[in-house]
């Protein structure tokens, strides 16, 4: 049985930083991709960073502030978010791709605000 589990989230003021945690569990899960997507109210949700074997990717938006990252040891991967904009505001979910199967995690609010 395959799990995703967040951690971290919270709210931070304009200009702040937060990190995600993404602890994956589940016998011999290597998945082909590992990454994170946000989803802010009334708007579809939207990929913001991934790895895919050591490609990474980050969506314009937040590009030179967020950075992804992974522990391979621990199965963890995260997601440092800095200098947080209103615009981060939304439901961030972590994401494994394994083959044909998707997995998610729980997800964890965002909000920044002053």
């Amino acid at each position: 049985q395959v799990q995703l589990v967040e951690s971290g989230g919270g709210l931070a003021q304009p200009g702040g930083s937060l990190r995600l945690s993404c602890v994956m569990s589940g016998t011999a899960f290597s998945p082909d991709a590992v990454g994170w997507y946000r989803q802010a109210p009334g708007k579809e949700r939207e990929l913001v960073a991934r790895y895919a074997g050591v490609k990474i990717m980050y969506s314009d938006s937040v590009k030179r502030r967020f950075i992804i990252s992974r522990d391979i040891a621990r199965r963890t991967f995260y997601l440092q978010m800095n200098n947080l904009q209103p615009d981060d505001t939304g439901v961030y979910s972590c994401n494994a791709l394994d083959g044909p199967s998707d997995f998610w995690g729980q997800g964890a609010q965002v909000t920044v605000s002053s």
